[in-house]
C-alpha cells in the first residue's frame, strides 16, 4: 500500500508520522532536516538500523530493495519517504553543477527516478505501507481553473501525474490553529477510496489513515 502526503512546508506531514511504531517502521530522510517531535532521535537513528539519510534516488531505492527482500527487515511494515521532493531537488542542483554532459538526457533521467521510486514502492511486499511525503503546489491552467496538487520537478512528472500511481492522497493543511488532513476538497488532487471515511477532514495522524485503510 502506498500512501501520498501531500502539504506546503510546515503544514505537518513530518509530525503526522509521530505515531508510527518504530520498532516496525524505516525512515528515510531525503530532506536532510531530521524529525521535528521530542525523542525522535532515540527512535529513529542508524544504531537501531530504521533511519536513513540520503537524498540520492539509488540509495532510496537500494534501501526499499532490501526491505522487500532481505530477511534482516522483515519486522518493517511501514517506510517512509520524507520527502520526494528532497530527491528532486538535490537532483535539480546536481544537474545544474553539471560540467559537461548530456544535461538533456539528465532532465529525462530526473523523471523517470521519481516515477521509479513510486513504482518501487508499489511492487515492495504486501505486508509494507510505504507513505510518500510531498510538497504541494496551487496551480491555475490555461482555463483558469485552480487545483492543488503534488509539486514536481520538469515537465514529464507534472504530465505524468504522480497521484494517478497512489489510491490514497492526503492534503496537510494548518486550519484554525490546528494540522489537519483533508481527504478530499474540490480542485485538488487529495483522495481516499470511496466510503473508507465519514468525513472530508480528519486529525493530523497518519495512523488513522492506515487503520481506516487496513479496516476498508
Amino acid at each position: 500500500m502506498v500512501i501520498g502526503v501531500m502539504g506546503e512546508s510546515g503544514s505537518g506531514k513530518t509530525t503526522a508520522m509521530r505515531n508510527l511504531p518504530p520498532e516496525q517502521t524505516f525512515y528515510i530522510d531525503s530532506d536532510k532536516k531530521g524529525l521535528n517531535w521530542k525523542g525522535w532521535k532515540k527512535q529513529y537513528n542508524t544504531e537501531n538500523k530504521n533511519y536513513l539519510c540520503t537524498d540520492s534516488f539509488t540509495n532510496v531505492r537500494k534501501m526499499l530493495e532490501r526491505i522487500d527482500k532481505e530477511e534482516a527487515f522483515k519486522h518493517i511494515k511501514y517506510v517512509v519517504i520524507d520527502t520526494l521532493n528532497g530527491m528532486m531537488v538535490a537532483e535539480e542542483m546536481r544537474i545544474l553543477a553539471m560540467q559537461g554532459g548530456d544535461k538533456r538526457s539528465a532532465w529525462t533521467d530526473l523523471a523517470q527516478h521519481g516515477w521509479g521510486i513510486v513504482n518501487k514502492a508499489l511492487e515492495i511486499r504486501n505486508d509494507v505501507t510505504v507513505i510518500i511525503l510531498c510538497h504541494s503546489e496551487t496551480i491555475s491552467d490555461d482555463n483558469g481553473i485552480v487545483k492543488t496538487r503534488i509539486k514536481t520537478n520538469g515537465r514529464k512528472l507534472e504530465k505524468l501525474v504522480l497521484e494517478s500511481k497512489m489510491t490514497t492522497v492526503v492534503w496537510a493543511v494548518r486550519q484554525d490553529g490546528k494540522y489537519k488532513f483533508v481527504l478530499s476538497a474540490d480542485n485538488s488532487t487529495c483522495k481516499v477510496p470511496l466510503g473508507c471515511f465519514d468525513t472530508d477532514i480528519i486529525d493530523n495522524d497518519i495512523m488513522l489513515v492506515i487503520k481506516a485503510l487496513e479496516e476498508y
